[in-house]
């Protein structure tokens, strides 16, 4: 099986495991992040292999809609990369980057390995700004049963994957401890460009919510 067939066979893999899914962990995430860093990573100079397997399998078994299961993901890529024949050394990258991946809270690193972990993390993190991430905000909010706001709840910058991976506050709060974070960690120029706009309609919105919110327009 060649390179194309193990991404189109994998693209559909996705598609299958994860469309209908309702917390905005589903296929059209994972395709925007294919399509996405494929763009960064022509740029970046990336090998395309890994980027384009790791994009479409970063969410195959996500630890947030399994029980907190830190291991699931890399495990159920790695038995369907093994399937296809995709050797070794690439299956431990791509394993690799998908541990490494997620954001793990504000005074959490979270640098990953090599260019391809960073484009794909890029791409991830791009996905989760502007218009396309303030629905999927809202959507795994209401899927997780949170409260959309919470004048008394404050945001918190979490000291460890543990502490960010068990709160619970409203849905505004992630504003604030994860996402008008991305920007400035970006790691590669491309998606550092990205990311200004993107970052910017966020926080017009979070001006109109707090005035909707106070009944001031």
């Amino acid at each position: 099986m060649n390179k194309i067939q193990v991404v189109n066979k994998t693209a559909a893999y996705a598609k299958k495991t994860l469309s209908g899914e309702s917390s905005g962990h589903d296929w059209w995430h994972v395709k925007r992040v294919w399509e996405t860093s494929k763009r960064i990573g022509k740029k970046e100079k990336a090998d395309m292999f890994v980027v384009e397997l790791a994009a479409l399998l970063h969410d195959i078994a996500d630890y947030k809609l399994n029980g907190g299961n830190e291991e699931i993901g890399p495990k159920t890529a790695a038995v369907w990369l093994k399937s296809l024949g995709v050797d070794r050394e690439t299956i431990e990258h791509i394993t690799r980057i998908i541990r490494d991946l997620s954001f793990k809270g504000a005074k959490v690193k979270t640098e990953m390995e090599t260019i391809e972990g960073e484009v794909v993390q890029d791409a991830d993190r791009l996905d989760a700004l502007g218009a396309i991430g303030i629905a999927r905000t809202f959507a795994y909010g209401g899927k997780m049963g949170r409260e959309i706001y919470d004048p008394g709840t404050r945001a918190k910058l979490h000291k460890s994957f543990k502490e960010y991976k068990n709160s619970n506050g409203p849905t505004i709060n992630h504003f604030y401890e994860k996402l008008l974070l991305l920007k400035a960690r970006m790691n590669t120029k491309t998606a550092k460009k990205m990311a200004g706009e993107r970052d910017k309609f966020m926080r017009d919105f979070l001006k109109r919510f707090y005035k909707e919110w106070e009944g001031r327009v």
